[in-house]
C-alpha cells in the first residue's frame, strides 16, 4: 500500500485551503517551465539571429508534441483522481502503468517518424540556409528527447490525480536548474566542452529530460508518494488504453487548435504594423501569467473534480470548482485592474518605444479586465477534464478563439464588404488594432458565460469511471467487475 501522506484529499475538509495547497505547487512548476525555455532562448541570442531564429521555428511543433502529451495528462488525471476518490488505489496504479505504456508508444512513434521526415518537416515549415542548418540540428536531439518529455509527463499526471502537486514540482525545479547551469556550457563551449550552438540548446534539454523523467520513474517505482507503477502492470489493457485514448484526443485536438489560433491571430496583428505587433506580444506576456495561474488551478480543479466524483459526493465536486472559478477570477480581477490603472508602467517593462507604449496601453486598457474572464473559463475547462469531460473543454476552447475571437477580430478591426447568402452584405467595423483586442475580451466574456452556463446543467457529474466499469460489462456480457479493477 502506497504511503498517502504526500497527497492532498480533496474530498473532505474546508475546501480553499485544500486547493490552495494542490494548487500552489503547479503555479510554481508552471513558472519554472518558463524559465526553464526562456534559458534556452537567452542563451542561444548569444550565438547568432539565425539559430534564434531556428530555435523560434521550432515552436509550433514543439507545442503539438507537447499537446499530444497533454491529452494523455488529462486522461490520466481524470481516471487516477476518481479512482483514488472511490478509494480504489489498485486501479488507480494500473492506469499509470497503461499511461506508461501509452506515453512510451506513442512518443516513440511520434520521434521516429519526425527523425526521418526532419529535412522535409523543415523545408515545409520555410527553414532556409544557414536557420535550416541550425534548426536541423536542434531537431535531430529534440526528435531523442520525446520519449522522455513523455514519461516525466505520464508521471507527473500520475502523483496529481493521486493529489500530489509537490514532488513533481521538486523535480521540475532540479530538471530546470540542471537546464540553466549546463545551456551555456553546451551552447557556448567551456574548457573540454566544444561550442555546440542549438544542438547544445538540445543536448541540454535532453539531459534535464532525462534526470526528471529517471527520478519519476523511480518514483513511481518506490510507490511512497501516494500512486504506484508495478512492472507486473505493463503489459496492455486493451480496456484501459481504450479510455485513456477517448478521454485524452480532445485534449490533444484543442493543444493543436490552439496553436494555429495563435500564428492566426498573429498573422492578423501583424498586418497593422511593427508597433501594433510589438505592443500584441508584450501584451501577451503579460496576460501569460494570468494563464500561468489559471491554468495551475484550473489542474488543481480537475483532482479535486475527480477525487470528489469518484467518491460519490458530485456536489462538493461542484462546489470545488464554483470555490476555484470565483477564487481565481478575484484574484486576477485585482491584478488586471491594478494594471488598467497604470498600463503605461506595465508596458514600459519591456518597451520605451513611444509608439509601442501608446498600442500596448490601448491593448491593456481594453483586456486587462478580461482577465478575470480567462482565468474563470480555464478553471471550468480543468472542472470539466476532471470529470473526464475533455470533449466539453475541447469545446469551449474551439469556441473561444475559433467561433468567437477569430472572426469578431475580422468584424472589428478590417474594413470590407461581403455578400453573404440569406442575409445581405456584412462590413466591418474598420476599428484597426483595437478591433483585435475587444475581440480577445468579446472571445473570453462570451466562452465564459457559455461554461458556466453549461456547468450548471450538471451532465458533467457522471464521471469517467463510472461508464468505464457499465462498458467493460457491457463487453464482457457479464455483471463481472472490469478488467482496470482486478488483481
Amino acid at each position: 500500500m502506497a504511503n498517502t501522506d504526500a497527497r492532498v484529499d480533496m474530498t473532505e475538509g474546508a475546501v480553499t485551503p485544500r486547493l490552495f495547497s494542490l494548487a500552489w505547487p503547479l503555479v510554481l512548476g508552471n513558472l519554472l517551465q518558463t524559465l526553464y525555455n526562456l534559458a534556452d532562448v537567452f542563451w542561444v541570442g548569444r550565438v547568432s539571429p539565425e539559430a534564434v531564429a531556428a530555435v523560434s521555428l521550432m515552436f509550433p511543433l514543439s507545442w503539438m508534441f507537447v499537446s499530444t502529451a497533454m491529452g494523455l495528462t488529462a486522461a490520466t488525471i481524470a481516471l487516477v483522481s476518481q479512482h483514488v476518490g472511490a478509494g480504489d488505489d489498485r486501479a488507480a496504479d494500473k492506469v499509470v502503468a497503461q499511461t506508461t505504456l501509452l506515453a512510451i508508444a506513442v512518443s516513440v512513434t511520434l520521434g521516429t517518424a519526425g527523425f526521418l521526415a526532419r529535412r522535409p518537416l523543415l523545408n515545409w515549415i520555410g527553414a532556409e540556409g544557414l536557420v535550416f542548418t541550425e534548426a536541423l540540428a536542434y531537431i535531430e536531439v529534440i526528435f531523442l528527447t520525446l520519449p522522455l518529455t513523455f514519461l516525466f509527463f505520464a508521471f507527473r499526471a500520475s502523483l496529481q490525480g493521486a493529489g500530489d502537486t509537490r514532488t513533481a514540482m521538486w523535480i521540475v525545479a532540479v530538471s530546470a536548474g540542471v537546464n540553466i547551469v549546463i545551456d551555456p556550457v553546451f551552447i557556448l563551449g567551456f574548457g573540454p566542452v566544444p561550442a555546440m550552438g542549438t544542438r547544445g540548446a538540445a543536448l541540454a534539454t535532453f539531459v534535464a529530460r532525462a534526470i526528471a523523467a529517471a527520478v519519476g520513474v523511480y518514483v513511481l517505482l518506490k510507490g511512497d508518494w501516494g500512486i504506484q507503477l508495478h512492472p507486473r502492470d505493463l503489459k496492455p489493457d486493451p480496456t484501459v488504453l481504450r479510455r485513456l485514448v477517448d478521454i485524452g484526443y480532445p485534449g490533444t485536438l484543442d493543444g493543436w487548435a490552439r496553436s494555429f489560433a495563435a500564428v492566426a491571430m498573429a498573422a492578423l496583428v501583424a498586418r497593422f504594423g511593427p508597433a501594433a505587433t510589438a505592443a500584441y506580444g508584450v501584451g501577451v506576456r503579460l496576460m501569460s501569467v494570468s494563464w500561468t495561474v489559471a491554468g495551475a488551478v484550473g489542474q488543481a480543479t480537475a483532482t479535486g473534480v475527480g477525487q470528489n466524483l469518484g467518491a460519490g459526493t458530485p456536489d462538493r465536486a461542484g462546489r470545488v470548482a464554483w470555490t476555484a472559478t470565483g477564487g481565481t477570477m478575484a484574484v486576477l480581477l485585482a491584478v488586471g485592474g491594478l494594471v488598467w490603472v497604470f498600463p503605461a508602467v506595465a508596458i514600459r517593462v519591456f518597451v520605451a518605444d513611444a509608439a509601442v507604449v501608446t498600442e500596448g496601453v490601448s491593448f491593456l486598457r481594453i483586456t486587462a479586465l478580461a482577465w478575470a474572464a480567462f482565468g474563470g473559463l480555464m478553471v471550468l475547462q480543468g472542472a470539466f477534464r476532471g470529470a473526464g469531460d475533455t470533449r466539453t473543454a475541447m469545446g469551449l476552447s474551439l469556441l473561444s478563439r475559433w467561433g468567437l475571437r477569430i472572426p469578431a477580430a475580422l468584424v472589428l478591426a478590417y474594413s470590407f464588404t461581403v455578400v453573404v447568402p440569406g442575409i445581405g452584405p456584412v462590413s466591418g467595423l474598420g476599428l484597426g488594432p483595437d478591433g483585435l483586442w475587444w475581440a480577445w475580451t468579446f472571445g473570453a466574456v462570451g466562452s465564459l458565460v457559455v461554461g458556466a452556463l453549461w456547468f450548471l446543467r450538471g451532465t458533467w457529474t457522471e464521471g469517467v469511471v463510472e461508464r468505464e466499469n457499465e462498458e467493460t460489462v457491457a463487453d464482457d456480457g457479464a455483471d463481472s467487475a472490469p478488467a482496470v479493477d482486478d488483481d
